[in-house]
Protein backbone atom coordinates (compact mmCIF):
# COMPACT_ATOMS: atom_id res chain seq x y z
CA UNK A 1 0.00 0.00 0.00
CA UNK A 2 1.45 3.26 -0.84
CA UNK A 3 2.01 5.74 1.91
CA UNK A 4 0.24 8.88 2.43
CA UNK A 5 2.58 11.72 2.18
CA UNK A 6 3.45 15.30 1.91
CA UNK A 7 5.93 16.46 -0.77
CA UNK A 8 8.22 19.30 0.10
CA UNK A 9 9.51 20.66 -3.52
CA UNK A 10 13.63 22.73 -2.34
CA UNK A 11 13.61 25.66 -4.23
CA UNK A 12 16.86 26.60 -2.23
CA UNK A 13 15.63 28.01 0.83
CA UNK A 14 17.46 28.34 4.00
CA UNK A 15 14.12 27.89 5.37
CA UNK A 16 12.96 24.38 3.81
CA UNK A 17 13.96 22.37 6.85
CA UNK A 18 11.60 24.14 9.07
CA UNK A 19 8.81 23.08 6.77
CA UNK A 20 9.72 19.75 6.50
CA UNK A 21 9.75 19.77 10.01
CA UNK A 22 6.57 21.52 10.97
CA UNK A 23 5.18 18.69 9.12
CA UNK A 24 6.49 15.94 10.50
CA UNK A 25 5.51 17.45 13.72
CA UNK A 26 2.27 17.24 12.86
CA UNK A 27 2.56 13.55 12.54
CA UNK A 28 2.24 13.27 9.11
CA UNK A 29 4.50 11.72 6.60
CA UNK A 30 6.74 14.20 4.20
CA UNK A 31 9.40 13.74 2.24
CA UNK A 32 11.62 16.38 1.08
CA UNK A 33 13.11 16.65 -2.25
CA UNK A 34 15.07 19.13 -4.93
CA UNK A 35 13.01 20.84 -7.34
CA UNK A 36 14.55 18.95 -9.85
CA UNK A 37 13.95 15.57 -8.48
CA UNK A 38 13.76 12.42 -10.45
CA UNK A 39 10.01 10.91 -10.39
CA UNK A 40 11.07 7.47 -9.04
CA UNK A 41 11.52 8.91 -5.58
CA UNK A 42 7.60 9.46 -5.77
CA UNK A 43 7.54 5.17 -5.95
CA UNK A 44 5.88 3.73 -2.78
CA UNK A 45 4.21 7.00 -1.82
CA UNK A 46 0.70 8.82 -2.56
CA UNK A 47 1.00 12.41 -2.63
CA UNK A 48 -1.98 13.84 -0.56
CA UNK A 49 -0.19 17.48 -0.96
CA UNK A 50 2.69 19.58 -1.93
CA UNK A 51 4.57 22.34 -0.33
CA UNK A 52 7.08 24.80 -2.24
CA UNK A 53 9.65 26.00 -0.69
CA UNK A 54 10.98 29.24 -0.83
CA UNK A 55 14.02 30.09 -2.78
CA UNK A 56 16.90 32.82 -3.30
CA UNK A 57 16.53 33.21 -7.06
CA UNK A 58 14.68 35.57 -8.98
CA UNK A 59 11.98 33.36 -11.12
CA UNK A 60 13.63 36.03 -14.42
CA UNK A 61 17.11 34.16 -13.65
CA UNK A 62 18.75 32.12 -16.15
CA UNK A 63 18.14 28.83 -15.25
CA UNK A 64 16.02 29.91 -11.93
CA UNK A 65 14.60 26.40 -10.45
CA UNK A 66 11.02 25.86 -11.55
CA UNK A 67 7.80 23.65 -10.75
CA UNK A 68 7.71 20.52 -12.27
CA UNK A 69 5.04 21.37 -14.62
CA UNK A 70 3.49 17.56 -13.89
CA UNK A 71 2.99 18.55 -10.22
CA UNK A 72 0.22 21.00 -11.42
CA UNK A 73 -1.56 18.06 -13.54
CA UNK A 74 -1.93 15.86 -10.20
CA UNK A 75 -5.14 17.45 -9.54
CA UNK A 76 -4.11 17.64 -5.48
CA UNK A 77 -3.81 20.61 -3.06
CA UNK A 78 -0.28 22.92 -3.45
CA UNK A 79 1.28 25.64 -1.05
CA UNK A 80 3.73 27.79 -2.69
CA UNK A 81 5.90 29.84 -0.14
CA UNK A 82 7.92 32.96 -1.15
CA UNK A 83 9.22 31.90 -4.22
CA UNK A 84 7.12 29.09 -4.37
CA UNK A 85 4.25 30.89 -4.86
CA UNK A 86 5.69 32.95 -7.49
CA UNK A 87 7.00 29.71 -9.52
CA UNK A 88 3.25 29.02 -9.11
CA UNK A 89 2.19 32.09 -10.24
CA UNK A 90 4.33 32.35 -12.94
CA UNK A 91 3.81 28.86 -14.85
CA UNK A 92 0.10 29.01 -14.35
CA UNK A 93 0.31 32.25 -16.28
CA UNK A 94 0.64 35.44 -13.86
CA UNK A 95 2.82 38.08 -13.85
CA UNK A 96 5.83 38.85 -11.08
CA UNK A 97 7.94 41.62 -11.25
CA UNK A 98 11.11 43.08 -9.24
CA UNK A 99 10.92 45.00 -6.00
CA UNK A 100 13.59 47.77 -6.08
CA UNK A 101 14.33 47.03 -2.42
CA UNK A 102 12.89 44.08 -1.83
CA UNK A 103 10.70 43.16 1.70
CA UNK A 104 12.65 42.33 4.72
CA UNK A 105 11.71 41.83 7.80
CA UNK A 106 8.09 41.88 9.77
CA UNK A 107 5.33 43.08 7.74
CA UNK A 108 1.46 43.81 8.94
CA UNK A 109 -0.87 40.93 7.17
CA UNK A 110 -4.39 42.19 5.95
CA UNK A 111 -6.68 38.97 5.24
CA UNK A 112 -9.03 40.42 3.04
CA UNK A 113 -11.05 37.33 1.97
CA UNK A 114 -12.22 34.30 3.65
CA UNK A 115 -10.59 31.39 3.05
CA UNK A 116 -9.49 27.86 4.29
CA UNK A 117 -5.97 28.83 4.62
CA UNK A 118 -5.01 31.59 6.75
CA UNK A 119 -7.25 32.99 9.83
CA UNK A 120 -9.18 36.63 9.28
CA UNK A 121 -7.97 39.46 10.55
CA UNK A 122 -4.47 41.27 10.85
CA UNK A 123 -1.71 39.29 11.87
CA UNK A 124 2.62 39.69 12.03
CA UNK A 125 4.27 37.65 9.11
CA UNK A 126 7.72 37.55 8.16
CA UNK A 127 9.06 38.51 4.48
CA UNK A 128 12.30 37.85 2.76
CA UNK A 129 11.80 38.49 -1.21
CA UNK A 130 13.11 40.88 -3.79
CA UNK A 131 10.36 40.21 -6.42
CA UNK A 132 6.20 39.96 -5.90
CA UNK A 133 3.28 39.08 -7.38
CA UNK A 134 2.12 41.37 -10.09
CA UNK A 135 -1.16 39.72 -11.38
CA UNK A 136 -2.64 36.14 -10.15
CA UNK A 137 -3.28 33.39 -12.95
CA UNK A 138 -6.77 32.73 -13.81
CA UNK A 139 -9.04 31.23 -11.48
CA UNK A 140 -6.66 32.99 -8.51
CA UNK A 141 -8.38 35.21 -6.08
CA UNK A 142 -5.93 37.46 -3.75
CA UNK A 143 -6.52 36.50 0.08
CA UNK A 144 -4.54 38.88 1.96
CA UNK A 145 -2.37 41.76 1.28
CA UNK A 146 0.74 43.94 2.82
CA UNK A 147 1.64 47.34 2.37
CA UNK A 148 4.21 46.23 -0.44
CA UNK A 149 2.96 43.34 -1.20
CA UNK A 150 -0.50 43.94 -2.77
CA UNK A 151 -1.05 39.95 -3.34
CA UNK A 152 0.50 38.80 0.08
CA UNK A 153 -1.54 35.44 -0.39
CA UNK A 154 -3.25 34.03 -2.89
CA UNK A 155 -5.56 30.92 -3.52
CA UNK A 156 -7.85 29.37 -6.01
CA UNK A 157 -10.49 27.44 -3.87
CA UNK A 158 -11.34 24.82 -6.52
CA UNK A 159 -8.23 23.31 -7.44
CA UNK A 160 -6.61 24.07 -4.29
CA UNK A 161 -4.04 25.84 -5.21
CA UNK A 162 -2.57 28.52 -2.31
CA UNK A 163 0.31 30.54 -2.22
CA UNK A 164 1.88 32.99 0.67
CA UNK A 165 4.55 35.80 -0.26
CA UNK A 166 5.81 35.48 3.83
CA UNK A 167 6.86 32.93 5.14
CA UNK A 168 5.09 30.65 7.68
CA UNK A 169 7.35 27.77 8.38
CA UNK A 170 9.53 30.88 10.85
CA UNK A 171 8.62 31.81 14.51
CA UNK A 172 8.66 35.06 13.35
CA UNK A 173 5.08 34.49 11.71
CA UNK A 174 3.30 33.62 14.84
CA UNK A 175 0.23 32.34 12.76
CA UNK A 176 2.20 30.04 10.65
CA UNK A 177 1.86 26.87 12.52
CA UNK A 178 -1.63 27.32 12.19
CA UNK A 179 -1.61 27.95 8.55
CA UNK A 180 0.08 25.10 8.06
CA UNK A 181 -2.03 22.98 9.88
CA UNK A 182 -4.95 24.08 8.24
CA UNK A 183 -3.10 22.89 4.66
CA UNK A 184 -2.51 19.70 5.92
CA UNK A 185 -5.70 18.65 7.70
CA UNK A 186 -8.68 21.42 6.18
CA UNK A 187 -6.95 21.31 2.37
CA UNK A 188 -5.30 17.94 2.05
CA UNK A 189 -7.28 16.34 4.92
CA UNK A 190 -4.47 14.78 6.19
CA UNK A 191 -4.49 11.76 8.77
CA UNK A 192 -1.82 12.57 11.51
CA UNK A 193 -0.83 9.00 11.83
CA UNK A 194 3.00 8.78 11.71
CA UNK A 195 3.69 8.62 15.19
CA UNK A 196 6.66 6.30 16.60
CA UNK A 197 4.83 3.36 17.16
CA UNK A 198 3.66 3.41 13.90
CA UNK A 199 7.27 3.90 12.42
CA UNK A 200 8.10 1.04 14.45
CA UNK A 201 5.35 -1.30 13.24
CA UNK A 202 6.09 -0.42 9.63
CA UNK A 203 9.90 -0.44 10.53
CA UNK A 204 9.04 -4.18 11.51
CA UNK A 205 6.91 -5.19 9.30
CA UNK A 206 9.44 -3.81 6.11
CA UNK A 207 12.31 -6.03 7.36
CA UNK A 208 10.10 -9.08 8.16
CA UNK A 209 9.51 -8.88 4.29
CA UNK A 210 13.06 -8.09 3.35
CA UNK A 211 14.43 -10.87 5.00
CA UNK A 212 12.32 -13.82 5.03
CA UNK A 213 13.56 -16.79 6.24
CA UNK A 214 16.95 -15.68 5.77
CA UNK A 215 20.09 -14.82 8.31
CA UNK A 216 21.16 -11.59 9.33
CA UNK A 217 24.49 -9.87 10.70
CA UNK A 218 24.36 -6.42 12.34
CA UNK A 219 27.54 -4.98 13.60
CA UNK A 220 26.86 -2.59 16.87
CA UNK A 221 28.94 0.07 18.28
CA UNK A 222 27.08 1.39 21.13
CA UNK A 223 26.19 4.42 19.37
CA UNK A 224 22.14 5.38 18.61
CA UNK A 225 22.03 4.47 15.41
CA UNK A 226 23.37 0.65 15.16
CA UNK A 227 21.72 0.08 18.32
CA UNK A 228 17.82 1.06 17.65
CA UNK A 229 18.50 -0.66 14.12
CA UNK A 230 19.49 -3.87 15.69
CA UNK A 231 16.89 -3.85 17.68
CA UNK A 232 14.38 -3.21 15.48
CA UNK A 233 15.71 -5.94 13.31
CA UNK A 234 15.71 -8.54 16.97
CA UNK A 235 11.87 -7.34 16.97
CA UNK A 236 11.14 -8.54 13.70
CA UNK A 237 13.02 -11.57 13.01
CA UNK A 238 14.53 -12.69 16.61
CA UNK A 239 16.10 -15.83 16.26
CA UNK A 240 17.65 -15.11 12.61
CA UNK A 241 19.59 -12.18 13.93
CA UNK A 242 23.30 -12.68 15.39
CA UNK A 243 24.30 -9.16 16.26
CA UNK A 244 28.15 -8.12 16.86
CA UNK A 245 29.60 -5.36 18.95
CA UNK A 246 32.24 -3.71 17.01
CA UNK A 247 34.46 -1.57 19.64
CA UNK A 248 35.28 1.70 17.44
CA UNK A 249 37.65 2.90 20.81
CA UNK A 250 34.82 5.84 20.62
CA UNK A 251 33.06 4.27 23.93
CA UNK A 252 32.83 6.51 27.12
CA UNK A 253 35.98 5.84 29.41
CA UNK A 254 35.61 2.47 31.10
CA UNK A 255 32.33 1.56 29.02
Amino acid sequence: MARKSILILDFGSQYTQLITRAVREEEVYSVQLPWDFSHDALDGLELIGVILSGGPDSIYTSNAPRIPAPLLSLEIPILGICYGMQSMADELGGDIQGVPSGEYGAAQLQVQESNPLIPEGSHKVWMSHGDRINSIPEGFQVLASTENSPVAAMGDFDRKLYGVQFHPEVKHTPIGIQIIRNFLFEICKANPAWTPDSIIRESVKQIRKTVGKASVISAVSGGVDSSVATALVHEAVGGQLEAVFVDTGLLRKNE
